[in-house]
């Protein structure tokens, strides 16, 4: 049964954010004047100041705008958005988001991917597209599952929507989602803004060797928090849930670090949309059980995808492929792309250039 749903928003709730912030017992200032130890004492109290003291926690209202449903499949209650196109011919899409994004990361694209006609495009690239929360995270149910799993309830939330055939596009774990959803026949192609491939070449151009050392000056420098979360998610739960300062700041360092900005987060996402990342997170309670998603997937699935695929690579992306290393697991490689600007959150951070991408694939497969 699919019912309607409004994101809550509790003015109690509100209040204990705020009277939590007021009492912040704030660590020592860094001893370096950058963000190699983390996000600076000085930038994380700016921020928690102005999310307690003006911050809209507009959040709810925009996403409360679209379409938004909680429907149990196979056992799981999800929570998504569907956003209808009013085009007849338009293709379904499934959009997933990954960590510490949300669905609220695609809200300035629902519009121009379901209406282009409205938009300034062409309506024959419409799509009516469905954006659901991963379990664990947002509104869903909070079940440790592994991908495979997800990609199965994914698949059986398109076909009870009345979808047939579907295309599915992703990021981050949405990314390892929609290749997981690959192997399901009703799929048309699949689309990514991160492509987890193989970066080993023997003979490696400068790009590529490029892209390779920064692959691995991340994991030495940069990711301690998926060590964190695969290892001892329960642990980090506590800090996260209990701390609004420390949930903002877990998060926070992640824009920093992962969006192409000229040294703030904010160069690259508004500060009203970075906090409408840390609040979903912190409203909903789902540090931990997001978390566990590293958990359940510890293992990095590289298995061959044999559907229609295009790869859209963004400049500060994490991994960042040459066409031919992206060919070595996208057999039916028809989209391939570098971009000139934007970061991990492709969607939050250049909306019209994520819309340009999508669309330039699936009219490959329509």
């Amino acid at each position: 049964m699919v019912e309607p749903f409004r994101v809550p928003l509790d003015e109690a709730d509100v209040a204990d954010l705020r009277e939590r912030l007021r009492r912040t017992r704030w660590p020592e200032a860094e001893t370096v004047d950058d963000w190699s130890q983390g996000a600076p004492l000085a930038y994380v109290r700016e921020l928690c100041r102005f999310w307690g003291e003006e911050y809209d926690f507009g959040f709810a209202g925009r996403l409360n705008a679209f379409p938004q449903f909680r429907a149990t499949v196979d056992g799981v209650g999800l929570h998504f958005l569907h956003v209808r196109s009013p085009e007849p011919g338009a293709l379904p899409l499934v959009l997933t988001h990954g960590w510490p994004g949300s669905v609220t990361e695609f809200l300035d694209v629902l519009g121009p991917l379901t209406d282009p006609r409205a938009h300034g495009g062409d309506p024959a690239d419409a799509f009516h597209v469905v954006a659901p929360s991963l379990p664990g995270f947002g509104w869903s149910d909070k079940p440790a599952l592994k991908i495979p799993r997800v990609a199965e309830l994914w698949d059986a939330l398109m076909t009870s929507l009345g979808y047939e055939r579907y295309g599915a596009q992703g990021g981050d774990w949405g990314a390892a989602v929609t290749n997981a959803l690959a192997r399901f026949e009703r799929v048309a192609g699949v689309h990514v803004n991160y492509a987890p491939v193989s970066l080993d070449r023997d003979d490696p151009t400068e790009q590529e060797r490029q892209a390779r050392a920064d692959l691995a000056e991340f994991r030495r420098t940069g990711s301690a928090y998926a060590a964190q979360q695969g290892t001892r998610p329960q642990t980090l739960g506590y800090g996260l849930t209990d701390s609004p300062a420390g949930q903002a700041a877990w998060i926070a360092e992640k824009f920093w670090a992962w969006t192409d900005h000229k040294g703030q987060p904010e160069d690259a996402v508004s500060r009203e949309r970075l906090l409408d990342a840390i609040s979903v997170y912190w409203f909903t309670a789902t540090a931990a059980s997001s978390a566990r998603m590293y958990w359940e997937n510890t293992d990095r699935d590289l298995s061959p995808i044999t559907v229609p695929a295009g790869v859209s690579v963004f400049p500060k992306e994490i991994v960042r492929p040459s066409r031919r290393q992206a060919e070595q697991r996208y057999a039916d490689l028809r989209w391939f792309e570098t971009l000139p600007v934007g970061g991990h959150f492709a969607a939050l951070e250049q909306p019209e250039l994520f819309v340009q991408q999508v669309r330039g694939f699936f009219r490959l497969v329509r």
